[in-house]
């Protein structure tokens, strides 16, 4: 049975013990969340769609960890012009490993 979810603005296929790293959520390590947002809910060739939910839907997952993801560069330059500019960025993320997937 798989799921396709939605938290921090992406959405996410996920299957039962999957660990997936999503946008970050305030929540403790060892705490179980609940994701409610259940886009698709698929088992072998029956697939319920929301519209734009499925009702009664829930993935429970726990949360492994928190961390940063690998920086990006970002570097931007006007040739000729003797301009240059650095940047970096980390994304805050957690991670996730799915408990279950109930409809």
């Amino acid at each position: 049975m798989y799921a396709v979810v939605k938290t921090g603005g992406k959405q996410y296929r996920v299957v039962a013990g999957e660990k997936i790293k999503v946008e970050q959520i305030p929540a403790d390590v060892g705490a179980e969340i609940t994701l409610d947002q259940v886009l698709m809910v698929g088992e072998g060739e029956s697939v319920q769609i929301g519209a734009p939910l499925v009702a009664g839907a829930k993935v429970t997952a726990k949360v492994i960890a928190h961390g940063r993801h690998a920086k990006v560069n970002i570097f931007k330059m006007r040739r000729r012009k003797h301009y240059q500019k650095h940047q970096g960025h980390r994304q805050n993320y957690t991670e996730l490993e799915i408990a279950g997937i109930s409809s």
